[in-house]
């Protein structure tokens, strides 16, 4: 399936504006013969958009943390996808969200007395 690049503009907090680049999927079948070369506006501010996907990423950093034995370091890496519509999502491969976690112990080496 194809995809189709279009421009949103996301109002921020301040006043001023983002534009981001999305991909779409190509609709199948009958398509309009001019979609017109006005970007969408997203319905949130940018801010807002990410606001949506804080809760995971807390939910995550949380659980990670309160391990027996917790990491040092704890990185977490997930995609985010942009729509005028839906703001910020997570991005899915597949049918699953996709993330990457890295977690780093440093140990500490006892000195010989």
């Amino acid at each position: 399936m194809s995809s189709l690049i279009e421009l949103i503009e996301f109002p921020l907090e301040d006043g001023s504006s983002l534009w981001v680049e999305v991909s779409e999927a190509a609709p199948r079948g009958l398509t309009p013969a001019a979609r017109g070369d006005v970007p969408a506006r997203a319905t949130q501010t940018f801010e807002a958009a990410l606001e949506r996907v804080r809760p995971a990423a807390q939910a995550i950093i949380q659980k990670l943390r309160a391990l027996h034995d917790a990491p040092d370091e704890i990185t977490v890496e997930f995609g985010l996808k942009l729509s005028a519509e839906a703001g910020a999502v997570i991005a899915a491969g597949g049918v699953e969200a996709n993330y990457t976690v890295t977690l780093k112990w440093k140990r500490e080496e006892k000195k010989a007395a």
